[in-house]
């Protein structure tokens, strides 16, 4: 049907090798309920000529049985694969789709709309490079439109398509179009976390294709470019993290045989070279690197002789790798392999953003499970500084966070971890919440900043008053119980 299935039948290795060196883009989709997400996804991929011929006589199959778009084909139903999803119209759990261009491979994560599924879209929208909020041309900013596009900021996406969708319905007026990019810049974009944004307007028709793959003669009064050359062409930030500081969070200890101890994991930033000063955390030992050994060299390597076959010189973010020391230190699953030059802060409390998943609320005091990235503790949560009202962006007070509240909180650890604020490394900045009974994820956060040494200073003055009431108490029984 198209020339990229073409190209495909006929040399499958031309194919790969074309596509094996493109930039990869991670987009997301979101927006309030029935703004047009799957459909728009899936017009992308019909327009593109990403779709097989069978997939197309099933789509039309599909679309007679649970389409909601009368007798045109339902493209939405490319995406929205689940019976649920199918049977009431909407986007339940993030579907995720792929599609390249002669420029660059996308990877689109399709997130639901509903509130109630706001974790997902949490979810999909933690690794992408660009979000596309879609705002219904008749509906105008609505709650979810203000909540996703705070959420898609909060995360650290730096680049935002405003799509106003369904102008069709709205007869491609420029005044409507342009009443609801004031009403966007009016009443969200000042009140995004993050205000170092590239912001771009687009009015189009998902259903129709109008400004989706070229530019549409319904829409004579836009000036800009069509969707698919924004997606080919906006510089997107490389989040690659190759020249952040190296950190290596512990997976585990790789032990094949007697010759041979080497720590395994996915490098979360920066690079590493054979001979490089390292710190382990939180132990604070240094060493230097011995070996840097890759799956592949590890299938050349004879299991008796781990010196036979020649190490890797050097590796970076975010290469899987095991390194070797010259010295024996004490290393576990969880701890952090760091550069000697640049240490991390190492601290059991911290101030985070959190957004709340689940439906029974947040507590403070309440113990909870932590993960980040290889590292899982104890924790709770013991203030909350504010939570933000969506609907105004106002700070409100509060002791407990429900459903789908977002909230700047102190966190405190029952062990001490080697961390980086979420804006400088997404990987050692993030993190989960987990209940210890049911074992579900109930919330996600960001690290805004450690703040090991005022808490620190706050227990050691606690504990010295605590001892000295002790003794005034003991010793000097007639002044009472008073605080010093």
């Amino acid at each position: 049907m198209a020339h990229q299935s073409d190209l495909i039948a006929e040399n499958i290795e031309d194919y790969l090798k074309e596509h094996e060196n493109k930039e990869i883009l991670r987009f997301i989709t979101c927006g309030s309920v029935d703004d047009g997400k799957s459909t728009l996804i899936g017009r992308l991929l019909h327009d593109s000529k990403m779709i097989f011929e069978d997939q197309l006589a099933s789509l039309e199959k599909d679309s007679k049985k649970s389409g909601t778009t009368g007798e045109k084909i339902d493209l939405a139903l490319l995406v929205d694969g689940l019976q649920s999803e199918r049977e009431q119209g909407i986007t339940i759990d993030v579907a995720y789709r792929f599609f390249s261009t002669d420029k660059r491979k996308f990877i689109i994560a399709d997130t639901p709309g509903h509130e109630q599924y706001t974790r997902n879209m949490a979810t999909g929208a933690s690794t992408a490079d660009l979000a596309i909020i879609l705002v219904d041309a008749r509906q105008g900013v609505l709650t979810q439109t203000k909540r996703h596009s705070y959420i898609a900021s909060l995360l650290g996406i730096k680049n935002i398509i405003v799509a106003i969708n369904k102008m069709d319905l709205v007869e491609y007026g420029k005044e409507r179009y342009d009443e609801i990019v004031a009403e966007y810049k009016r009443e969200v974009l000042p009140n995004l976390p993050n205000r170092d944004l590239e912001i771009t307007y687009l009015p189009i028709s998902a259903l129709e294709g109008d400004n989706v793959v070229g530019l549409s003669d319904n829409t004579p009064w836009y000036e800009g470019r069509p969707l698919m050359e924004l997606l080919d062409s906006l510089p997107v930030e490389n989040d690659t993290l190759e020249n952040a500081p190296f950190r290596l969070p512990v997976q585990y200890v790789n032990r094949p045989h007697l010759n041979f101890r080497g720590f395994a994991g996915t490098i979360a930033g920066g690079s590493i070279k054979v001979g490089d000063s390292i710190t382990v955390l939180p132990s604070r030992k240094s060493s230097r690197v011995k070996s840097i050994v890759t799956p592949e060299i590890a299938q050349l390597r004879p299991k008796a002789q781990d010196e036979s076959v020649e190490s890797q010189q050097s590796a970076y973010a975010p290469m899987a790798v095991t390194l070797t020391l010259e010295d024996e230190i004490d290393i576990s699953r969880g701890d952090m392999i760091v550069h000697s030059d640049a240490v991390p802060h190492v601290s059991q409390d911290f101030e985070v953003m959190t957004v709340w998943m689940n439906e029974a609320p947040m507590e403070l005091g309440q113990n909870y499970i932590i993960k980040r990235a290889t590292s899982v503790m104890n924790g709770s949560f013991t203030g909350i500084a504010f939570k933000k009202d969506i609907n105004s962006f106002a700070e409100l007070e509060t002791d407990k966070l429900e459903l789908n509240d977002i909230a700047k909180c102190s966190l405190h650890l029952d062990r001490a971890i080697a961390s980086d604020p979420y804006e400088h490394n997404r990987f050692t900045g993030s993190f989960i919440i987990i209940d210890r009974y049911s074992n579900n994820t109930v919330g996600a956060g960001m690290i805004v900043r450690s703040i090991e040494g005022e808490k620190q200073a706050q227990r050691v003055y606690s504990e010295a008053e605590r001892e000295l009431n002790a003794y005034i108490r003991k010793h000097y029984p007639e002044w009472g119980c008073k605080k010093i």
